[in-house]
């Protein structure tokens, strides 16, 4: 058995979980709704106020998708509920970002400033002038649009120079040194 798939998801008060023909699986929460269809092999049943996913054989390919299913599952709950956050780190002299309205302005060293627009359910919110923190209910579309805009600018591995994420450590190499 999957070790992650066997767990039930516990869904927490103020949170609904519909669960339509098709595995068209609804949660709502106080933060917000969120609608996706899963796999339709899958077993999916609210049981009072758990959500149980199970799998109809032993296949490799169910195995694999009864993880993933409860696990997706589990990320709409904690959306709704919690909401998903991604911190990004603007490293570089004359680097800097700024927030206008739904519009992320990202000054990155190029002859033009790079002007982003804040996806439908999604905030990006820009603290002092080198960290953008990206919010929403969505972990799939947070993960997304905070690595298009650390694409705009990867970071170097010389000075350490563009957009990073906050926990991401990167490898430094040593420059070349000069002729004696």
């Amino acid at each position: 058995m999957s070790r992650i798939g066997r767990m039930p998801i516990a869904v927490p008060a103020g949170v609904t979980v519909d669960i339509a023909e098709n595995n068209l699986v609804t949660v709502k929460g106080p933060k917000g709704e969120l609608q996706k269809s899963l796999p339709v092999e899958m077993d999916i049943k609210l049981d009072g106020a758990q959500v149980i996913v199970s799998r109809p054989n032993d296949l490799k390919k169910m195995k694999s998708l009864h993880g993933l299913t409860r696990t997706l599952i589990n990320n709409m709950v904690v959306g709704v509920t919690e909401g998903y956050e991604k911190v990004l780190e603007v490293n570089g002299v004359g680097y800097r970002a700024a927030k206008q309205g739904k519009t992320l302005t990202l000054n990155l060293g190029y002859s033009h400033p790079v002007e982003m627009t804040d996806p439908e359910g999604l905030e990006a919110v820009v603290e002092g002038q080198n960290k953008i923190t990206v919010k929403g209910i969505d972990k799939e579309k947070v993960g997304q649009y905070a690595a298009e805009i650390r694409d705009k600018r990867r970071p170097e591995p010389y000075k350490g120079k563009g957009i990073k994420y906050a926990d991401e450590v990167i490898r430094r190499k040593v420059g070349k040194t000069g002729k004696k």
